[in-house]
């Protein structure tokens, strides 16, 4: 599957935008996209899949490694894959656009705010593309996508300013109905707030031709581990507006190794039989009152009184606490499975990709294993002042600023959000497994 990279040259230029608009254009013209994205981002993936009809890889060398991150490129799909990146290009000491493009060999379309520019459109990329050359970095930028660009006199004056080798890809203009509305962790998600797709046909003028004919393919990954086998175990994944925060691959990894089953909290739906449930991010401060009065919330208290192992991410870990107090001081009693009680704040609390040292055996590493993540969260939680936690912090915040992953009974609630090429969700169902498992199903 070839593929190319849309780079921005800033956070906030639009590539999202030009991102849908260049795989609706794809998909117009006879090809089978597959979307990804860089970075841990789950909300511009939502998007993606609105428009693609399928789900977007996650493509970050900080939470894959660069042998991860071509493997989950590789088990991609379609004619052609498109990869939005995150933030501008070279940002990001962990992971960036750049890092990204390096690891996979692909070639870089970089997208230009044009808005109030027109030779200055081109000298921007032109910086861009001198720039890698002046800091030795293995990046090719190809040409570049205008957006926010009107044609006419505006277009001309951006084409014919470009030198010859980078290519001039077409433009997104201003839309009315391209808008994707926002609050805190970002845009609203693919399902809220999706595009139409008129829309996009009408802002975008593409040269399809030019897009597909620089695509590539990233190499092979070197070693894929196909050995591992299946267990006798059912895990139940929350899965709703509040719980929507989970990576494609994550529940790919965990139906290959055994049985999947998925459950609405916010409906108040009973938590199916199973041998472990697992509670993903996403937005349980919008739904607190609707999690507090359905009943499912006490069911995983129960749940994980008797010995069943729940692990929850972010949102999850703040649906485990003894209670969730949101920014109007309305305060909600939680599952009550973890000791400590989460607040909302006006200002995010930590933004930026996390590693976690295991400091004994627990649900997602043993002790003296090393995890990566990502974090990003509007809340804190006070823990207990006898709180067991898994793991110190390395990198990042965690929930106590050196510790992450409050244990009870068996159960673990961390506020890093882990990829599975990570190992955790390997040893996730080793350590249900190792806990009785073999529910009959």
């Amino acid at each position: 599957m070839n593929g190319f990279v849309l780079a921005g040259t800033s956070s906030g230029v639009g590539k999202t935008v030009a991102t849908l608009a260049t795989t609706r254009a794809l998909e117009d013209a006879g090809y089978d996209v597959q979307p990804a994205k860089v970075g841990p981002d789950f909300i511009d993936p939502s998007h993606h899949e609105a428009v693609a009809g399928r789900p977007s890889r996650t493509l970050d060398p900080w939470l894959e490694g660069v042998e991860g991150a071509r493997r989950n490129y590789h088990r991609g799909e379609g004619d052609v894959c498109v990869v939005e990146g995150m933030m501008g290009l070279y940002d990001g000491d962990a992971s960036s656009t750049a890092m990204l493009a390096e690891a996979l060999d692909l070639p870089v379309v970089l997208v230009v705010d044009a808005a109030a520019g027109m030779e200055s459109v081109a000298a921007t990329a032109l910086g861009f593309r001198r720039y890698a050359e002046i800091a030795d970095r293995d990046v090719e930028v190809a040409g570049i996508v205008a957006q926010r660009a009107h044609g006419g006199r505006h277009e001309d004056g951006i084409r014919n300013a470009l030198p010859e080798d980078l290519t001039y890809f077409g433009r997104v203009s201003p839309h009315p109905d391209l808008e994707i509305p926002d609050r805190h962790l970002g845009l609203h998600t693919g399902e809220e707030a999706p595009l139409e797709a008129d829309a996009l046909r009408t802002a975008a003028d593409l040269d399809v031709d030019r897009l597909v004919s620089i695509a590539r393919s990233p190499p092979k990954p070197r070693s894929v581990d196909d050995s591992a086998g299946r267990f006798d175990a059912c895990i139940a994944v929350a899965s709703d507006r509040a719980f929507c925060f989970r990576y494609p691959a994550t529940i790919e990894r965990l139906r290959e190794r055994a049985a999947v089953r998925t459950f609405s909290p916010v409906a108040g739906d009973p938590v199916p039989d199973c041998d472990g449930i697992y509670l993903p991010g996403g937005y349980p401060e919008l739904h607190a009152a609707d999690l507090s009065a359905g009943g499912t919330l006490a069911e995983l208290e129960a749940r994980a009184s008797e010995g069943v192992p729940v692990f929850g991410e972010c949102g999850g870990l703040m649906a485990m606490a003894e209670s969730l107090t949101t920014v109007d001081g309305e305060r909600h009693r939680m599952a009550g499975i973890l000791p400590a009680d989460v607040t909302m704040c006006e200002r995010y609390q930590a933004l930026e990709h996390v590693e976690l040292a295991a400091t004994r055996d627990g649900l997602t590493a043993r002790a003296g294993e090393t995890l990566r993540g990502h974090e990003f969260h509007y809340s804190r939680a006070d823990a207990a002042t006898d709180a067991r936690f898994a793991f110190e912090v390395r990198r990042g915040e965690g929930i106590t600023g050196d510790a992450d992953g409050l244990l009870e009974y068996a159960s673990l609630g961390t506020y890093a959000h882990v990829h599975p090429e990570s190992g955790a969700f390997d040893r996730f169902l080793e350590a249900v497994a190792a806990n009785g498992g073999g529910y009959s199903r």
